[in-house]
């Protein structure tokens, strides 16, 4: 900075200014540093500025696994509102969704210098009693129910649940079966709640609940126990990986989609209109759950404060070939 003060002819503070973006400089003068600085090939030091203003413009995003639409989805968009408000991301995978785990990969945030976390875990992994965070770090959580202790932004787990029940019902089906997700997650529970919910306040009977944990696979597995059932005739399934194995499995049996039964998923992932037949589905906003995730996070950061509450994005029902009247 000295040597770029000596070339314009200006002191350091002025440089400083100048390579800040402050005002109060006027034009010629911003110019013979600016001119200076390409000269000397004089860049800012953004560790030092980081270091000397206590902010990083960095976000830290804790998550347990990438192997799920949901979570990967979620990450890029919030990468891309992080990107686009000027703010880097850096990653903390945690290895086993073990309470231990988390705690370490928040004891980590100190040393890796963010403004921000967002965490994408389920809920009962952050033991608040535990965990440490460093000074002025604003938290937002995705995915759970937590929004009486953080900021939360989700996915309408039940309003999506529930659009896909009604559809299902007013097509002439009795009942609606559920392959729902582990029972470790929120989302999950949420949407096989909604599910109960929508079928016993239609006065429709409740099958027994189906578990699955996410992968095509056991969408197959839990597929090959339904086709055996001739009063399956509808099923929604808590996402698409799932209703890809359960077509599959009904194919395989020969149950006809949507003739026989009639399959829903939720996500609505890019390769759901290109299943045989195209998937019916729940499309899920991950772009926005992004935004909104970085958006809140920043307020916080300016704000100097935390936040709690829960928003809540919209989903919409895609109706495409597998979903078919009684």
């Amino acid at each position: 900075m000295a040597d770029v003060a000596r070339v314009a002819g200006v002191s350091s503070q002025t440089v400083s200014r100048v390579s800040n973006g402050f005002s109060g400089v006027n034009e010629e003068t911003r110019e013979r540093v600016l001119a200076a600085m390409k000269e000397l090939d004089y860049r800012p030091n953004s560790a030092a500025r980081a270091l000397k203003r206590g902010k990083f413009h960095t976000i830290g995003v804790i998550t347990f696994t990438l192997s799920t639409t949901g979570n990967v989805r979620t990450l890029e968009g919030i990468a891309t509102a992080a990107a686009q408000a000027g703010y880097a991301v850096t990653l903390l995978p945690v290895a086993v969704p073990t309470q231990d785990e988390v705690h370490g990969a928040f004891s980590r945030l100190g040393e890796l210098a963010v403004d921000a976390v967002i965490v994408i875990m389920e809920v009962h992994l952050l033991d608040s009693s535990r965990l440490t965070l460093p000074p002025h770090v604003q938290v937002v959580v995705v995915d759970s129910d937590a929004g009486d202790r953080f900021t939360v932004v989700d996915t309408d787990q039940a309003g999506g649940t529930r659009d896909a029940v009604r559809h299902l019902l007013g097509l002439g089906h009795e009942t609606v079966w559920h392959l729902a997700g582990p029972s470790s997650s929120f989302a999950a529970q949420r949407r096989a709640d909604a599910w109960r919910t929508a079928l016993e306040e239609a006065g429709r009977a409740v099958p027994p609940l189906m578990r699955g944990d996410w992968s095509a696979e056991s969408g197959y597995r839990v597929g090959l126990e339904l086709a055996e059932r001739p009063d399956c005739k509808a099923v929604f399934a808590a996402n698409d990986q799932m209703a890809l194995g359960l077509l599959r499995a009904l194919h395989e049996r020969g149950r006809r989609v949507p003739e026989d039964v009639s399959v829903i998923g939720f996500d609505d992932i890019p390769e759901s209109g290109s299943f045989l037949p195209p998937l019916t589905t729940v499309h899920q906003d991950f772009a926005e759950v992004g935004r909104l995730c970085v958006e809140s996070a920043l307020r916080q950061v300016r704000r100097g404060a935390a936040e709690r509450g829960t928003t809540l994005v919209p989903t919409r029902l895609v109706v495409r070939e597998s979903t078919g009247p009684a």
